[in-house]
């Protein structure tokens, strides 16, 4: 489907006192219980970022206001957002970014370049967003990156509500949107650039998979930061057949409507997807470079048990961190683990700016 805006299903239910600080009492929907820092995105345009659980009741939990910034203030009514998108824009995550423009083949698409306080390196940490996501949600990594002296690049694509809208505005699981960061990497390169970690959330780490084994940068690419990454399309589709509520293998039926082109163009994609391109598990040993993978046990969209395999299957190039978290909210579940399991990843690589 194209991409839409956010749904705002979930209800204030009060904004309280408790003790020093601002509460919140939200519905009990699904991951409002959760342990760790989440964002509520407010319908009229603000947001609350959302820290520990202090009380529960029936249909309700209440969490500790860690930052907001509400148009009108926290109030009982408001409709939000539950998301793991933790920063609105750089200056929320503590870090200064300048506003650049990429072009692409299918038009301009908008990015931040973030420095870290020495200045611009040659290593640079390309930041590639998931499906239905925006770029601001792989802000949650470029701390570890800038801790690492590397500059980052936070991209965006076509049709992900950021980039150019192309065609039927419907993404193709990253066949094309691949051709927007490949992009992105020259434009780095035309900047001072000489070699990249990829940092990729789900069907950006499906991105970043393919530039790391594409012919015009495979020596570039120096290492992979993946999180609930699409290892394989097709399981990943069996996956959300049965979050849907269908049985796993109704996928079958799905995937002629993507790997044919005549179908494809029905459907209204640009093209069609070679899903066994994105099936690594398949391709394990076309992995060449080092990949630390962040991945929640209790993932929905993308099974875990994919990240298990491809570590089991490539244990000298793979790490893997298990996480107690449902789909990219790793980070939000234990952000302190999250930013010392990078970092210290990275260290361990000698990667550094």
């Amino acid at each position: 489907m194209p991409a839409t805006g956010r749904s705002y299903d979930l209800v204030i239910r009060d904004a309280i006192r408790h003790g020093e600080h601002e509460a919140v009492v939200v519905d009990r929907g699904p991951g409002a219980a959760a342990d760790g820092v989440f964002n509520v995105w407010l319908e009229d345009g603000g947001w609350a970022q959302l820290g520990a659980v202090v009380d529960e009741g029936p249909g309700t939990v209440t969490r500790i206001v860690l930052g907001a910034k509400p148009v009108d203030g926290l109030r009982a009514g408001q409709r939000a957002s539950w998301s793991g998108v933790y920063y609105e824009g750089p200056g929320d995550a503590g870090h200064e970014a300048e506003e650049v423009s990429i072009p692409t083949t299918a038009g301009p698409t908008p990015a931040w370049v973030v420095r870290s306080a020495e200045g611009e390196g040659s290593r640079w940490a390309i930041h590639i967003h998931g499906l239905g996501s925006r770029r601001a949600g792989t802000l949650r990594g470029v701390d570890a990156a800038t801790r690492r002296r590397l500059t980052s690049l936070v991209v965006s694509y076509r049709n992900d509500r950021e980039g150019p809208v192309t065609g039927s505005g419907r993404p193709t699981l990253g066949a094309t949107e691949t051709d927007d960061v490949r992009a992105a990497l020259r434009y780095a390169l035309d900047c001072g650039a000489r070699s990249f970690t990829l940092f990729g959330w789900s069907m950006g780490a499906a991105i970043a998979l393919q530039l790391a084994a594409d012919a015009e940068f495979r020596s570039l690419v120096d290492a992979l930061v993946l999180d609930s990454p699409v290892i394989d399309w097709n399981a990943t589709i069996n996956a959300n057949c049965a979050r849907a509520g269908l049985p796993s293998w109704f996928g079958v039926f799905a995937q002629p409507w993507l790997r044919v082109g005549a179908l494809a163009r029905l459907a209204g994609l640009e093209a069609s997807v070679p899903l066994d391109r994105f099936d690594w598990i398949h391709r394990a040993d076309e992995l060449s470079v080092p990949i630390l993978i962040l991945h929640g046990v209790r993932d929905s969209s993308v099974p875990f048990a994919l990240s298990a395999r491809l570590a089991e299957l490539r244990p000298d190039l793979v790490r893997l961190e298990r996480f107690d978290s449902e789909h990219t909210m790793t980070w939000n579940s234990d952000r302190e683990r999250w930013q010392r399991a990078v970092v210290e990843w990275l260290d361990s690589l000698g990667v550094s700016g």
